[in-house]
């Protein structure tokens, strides 16, 4: 299944978050995913794992197990880049082998100072805290990301971790429209009115986080994930499908595109087998009514400032 963005390209609906992989590992796991079935793969400069997964898809065309035209390959532009767009986006690209991205994304709508094209450390101030460069607006970053889909280093453009405000004023400013919005939603952070409101306008949204984060974010931020709630095992049991399936399952029925990560093979089958089911009206409203306005990504644990405030 796929979703047609604006931009006229074709979009898989279940893709493979690559956060949090470790360098050694991704080679075999893409691999793996590749061969389950997956065909869209989520990355960033600020995961500082491009340049593996860019040997895992050397080798995955090498050998003739897939070619490129049938991957969906996103990454993101970091903070501290966003006065060097085009520099960013050839370094990314250099660092996976490709010639082009199918999607490139705003990671975060916020630059901050510049430490140097490929580095992503948080670039912090002598008082721990984010250091904000407030001479580059998000409208020049985004004319800079219209300038590579001009150069046909990029199919699609996008935003990410954007709220109703800053995506409307994209909107206003673009002449390449934003294709997708990607953003932290799950049942215990819905966020309808934000979803609804890209959906309204054309813009695909992304799950990022489509299960609530699970241990890792349990573990980096001490946030607790939907997994373990008693209704969504109730529906699970039901269906005679794991937890993070429904979950995902919900996740697709709401016209959003579901990226769960996962270091394990089991689980990287398991997430991909969620099309041969259907959640009843009633069971997509029982989720809807667990909504608690709950985000478990926080990176103001490491930035000193909560930029969602």
């Amino acid at each position: 299944m796929a979703i047609t963005l604006n931009s006229g390209f074709e979009m898989p609906i279940v893709g493979l978050g690559v956060w949090r992989m470790e360098g050694k590992d991704i080679k075999d796991l893409l691999i793996n995913a590749i061969k389950i079935g997956y065909r869209h793969f989520d990355c960033a400069a600020d995961y500082q794992n491009e340049a593996e997964v860019g040997e895992a898809l050397a080798e995955a065309f090498q050998t003739g197990l897939v070619k490129r035209e049938d991957l969906f390959i996103t990454t993101k532009l970091w903070n501290s880049d966003h006065g060097h767009v085009l520099e960013a986006c050839k370094d990314s690209l250099k660092k996976l082998r490709l010639d082009y991205l199918d999607l490139y994304l705003v990671h975060f709508p916020v630059a901050t100072r510049h430490t140097g094209v490929g580095t992503t450390a948080s670039a912090l101030g002598e008082d721990g805290v984010l250091d904000i460069d407030t001479t580059i607006s998000l409208e020049t970053t985004w004319h800079g990301m219209e300038n590579l889909v001009s150069l046909g280093l990029v199919r699609s453009i996008g935003i990410s971790n954007y709220d109703i405000f800053l995506t409307r004023d994209c909107l206003a400013y673009s002449k390449v429209k934003p294709a997708v919005n990607q953003i932290e939603t799950h049942p215990y952070f819905q966020r309808e009115s934000l979803v609804k409101f890209c959906q309204k306008h054309g813009i695909c949204v992304t799950a990022h986080t489509p299960l609530g984060g699970a241990a890792a974010n349990t573990e980096w931020f001490g946030t607790v994930s939907c997994l373990e709630d008693p209704a969504l095992k109730g529906l699970a049991e039901k269906y005679k499908k794991t937890v993070a399936q429904v979950v995902l399952r919900w996740g697709i029925q709401r016209n959003t595109v579901v990226i769960p990560k996962s270091s394990k093979l089991e689980r990287l089958q398991e997430n991909f087998n969620v099309l041969d089911f259907e959640l009843t009206k009633e069971d997509m409203d029982l989720v809807k009514s667990l909504d608690r306005n709950y985000r478990t990504n926080q990176p103001a644990k490491f930035w000193g400032i909560d930029l969602y405030a």
